[in-house]
């Protein structure tokens, strides 16, 4: 709470980082816009962030249930855009990547059968063409930033000769591996990191063709499980996993259970199927238009 108080009390205040972020754009969401709304309303400072964790907190359980999906959505990811930015000095790649997931959640077709608003109310989802574009708007999203992440790393000498797998590993706070370990496998380092430059670099290319798809995503999820465990990115690790598997997780060739699918499991494996294995299929043009 200390970190977005306005007073000062904390090492750096909230109205530093949202003075910078000023120098951005004056338009981005933030706390203090919420706090000078409570001030109005004759209310503290520290209440308004008080209630603005709670209503995090309660939207993110209500979306994590599926209830009441769209508002929860739009209100996870409102608040949580206000806080992320208005602690930008603290935060990093995750809070960009756990805003792109809201966001899709928010755009999405909802609710999906395993919510409790599908359940109660019976209604699903059954469009494919909806599902599948926002599917594919996803897949895009996630393959231009493995791209372009990977050309980042292939640019510089760092990850060819093992330079930067060394310091991630072994600076503090995220040394997880004991240094006598790493000195054990200095000569394995180079080859890793040339390996998650090709694999970041390809992962458009291999995630799209289907007999790579499913070698491609496991190595993906391997590398950021391998995150997880050696730096204690736990939560970034999640988050991409999660991501990953939203966006391809249904194209790969899970077995069906007897009498075939639900209809919202038809609706995603056909979405999917059509704009990731036959995008120019032209028995499937009444569902690309």
């Amino acid at each position: 709470m200390a970190i977005f108080a306005g007073d000062g009390a904390g090492l750096v205040s909230r109205d530093l980082a949202e003075a910078i972020l000023d120098l951005k754009s004056p338009l981005i969401p933030r706390l203090g816009w919420l706090i000078s709304l409570g001030a109005a309303l004759h209310l503290e400072e520290a209440t308004v962030l008080s209630l603005v964790w709670s209503c995090l907190l309660g939207a993110s359980i209500c979306l994590l249930l599926g209830f009441l999906c769209r508002p929860a959505a739009v209100v996870t990811w409102g608040l949580y855009l206000a806080v992320a930015k208005s602690g930008n000095l603290f935060s990093y790649g995750v809070d960009n990547f756990t805003l792109i997931g809201l966001f899709y959640l928010m755009i999405a077709p909802l609710p999906d059968r395993w919510s409790l608003d599908w359940r109660w109310q019976r209604r699903s989802v059954t469009d494919p063409a909806r599902l599948g574009f926002h599917l594919r708007v996803l897949q895009i999203h996630l393959c231009l930033i493995y791209f372009f992440g990977g050309i980042t790393k292939a640019v510089g000498p760092g990850w060819w000769n093992g330079a930067s797998l060394w310091l991630a590993l072994s600076d503090p706070p995220f040394d997880l591996v004991p240094l006598s370990f790493l000195l054990r496998l200095r000569a394995l380092l180079p080859a890793m990191g040339i390996l998650v430059c090709a694999l970041e670099t390809g992962y458009p290319v291999f995630i799209w063709w289907r007999k790579t798809r499913t070698p491609c995503l496991a190595a993906v999820l391997g590398m950021h499980l391998m995150i997880g465990l050696t730096m204690g990115l736990y939560l970034f690790s999640l988050v991409m996993i999660i991501l990953n598997l939203a966006a391809f997780g249904a194209a790969l060739p899970w077995p069906r259970r007897e009498g075939g699918p639900r209809s919202a499991d038809r609706a995603m494996a056909k979405g999917s199927a059509i704009l990731i294995d036959h995008p120019a299929d032209p028995r499937h043009s009444n569902v690309a238009r």
